[in-house]
């Protein structure tokens, strides 16, 4: 029993980590659009990582609707016109104007981002060198790479160093957009919240775990127990968690108002 239990424990925590080849990689950039923009109290803007689809987002979008939020994602191109691969600068400049566009067809004047691993890092440099931090009602990040991950390596390996992707590069620590990120304040209005998990193999938790500076106040980490870095996006543990960081921050939010 024990040595055919094995193949099958390891399939799990791979999966865990890298997610489903037929539910994340598979399916590519077809979740339905729905008709919800702008009408619900709270907007949820969902950023996946990268070499992932928004495909992961699957199980998410369904809990944030059932509990009465307005949810949209990007389909975010790259490698095959559909994996995330696309320089991170480039992107959130790219989410800067659909993001206006999309604020003034739907009356929707703000909203909240939740990114997971390299959509975590897109979202701050929209929020901190963008002008993001008038429209975000609060950010919250899943194994996103605030420090760079040293597993950043097999991507820079895997797409020629550099020649078909440069956004292995970025997430290396001590990279110029790390660095950059670091050294700019993050808007102290935003609440920001890292939810990351010591079992996350890809971007271990002392990459993901924020460290704020004097007068960044609106900071915070969450650690989960046993939840693989792909699994952050769908586990209902974590879920709960970031559900109370939405609630905390839209009543932030209305009492500012």
């Amino acid at each position: 029993m024990p040595l055919s239990g094995a193949p099958t424990r390891f399939y799990r925590y791979l999966r865990g980590q890298l997610g489903s080849v037929r539910e994340v990689y598979g399916q590519g950039n077809s979740i339905v659009r729905r008709g919800d923009l702008g009408q619900k109290e709270e907007t949820v803007l969902l950023l996946h990582g990268f070499m992932q689809t928004r495909a992961v987002w699957q199980v998410m979008e369904d809990r944030l609707r059932y509990d009465g939020y307005g949810v949209f994602s990007f389909d975010l191109g790259g490698l095959f016109y559909r994996f995330n691969t696309k320089p991170i600068p480039e992107l959130a400049e790219t989410i800067h104007a659909k993001l206006e566009g999309i604020c003034q067809r739907y009356g929707l004047e703000s909203f909240h981002i939740v990114g997971h691993s390299k959509g975590g890092l897109i979202a701050r440099h929209y929020i901190q060198n963008l002008g993001g931090s008038r429209r975000v009602r609060s950010l919250t990040t899943l194994g996103s790479p605030h420090h760079g991950t040293p597993t950043a390596l097999l991507g820079v390996a895997l797409f020629g160093g550099g020649l078909i992707s440069r956004s292995p590069w970025q997430m290396l620590p001590g990279s110029k957009t790390v660095r950059a990120l670091a050294e700019d304040t993050f808007p102290g209005h935003v609440p920001f919240t890292s939810i990351y998990s010591k079992s996350d193999l890809v971007c271990p938790h002392w990459s993901s775990r924020l460290n704020p500076r004097a007068g960044e106040t609106s900071m915070r980490n969450i650690e989960v127990e046993g939840v693989g870095h792909t699994a952050l996006c769908h586990d209902p543990g974590v879920y709960i968690k970031l559900r109370g960081c939405l609630e905390e921050s839209a009543r932030v939010w209305k009492a500012r108002r």
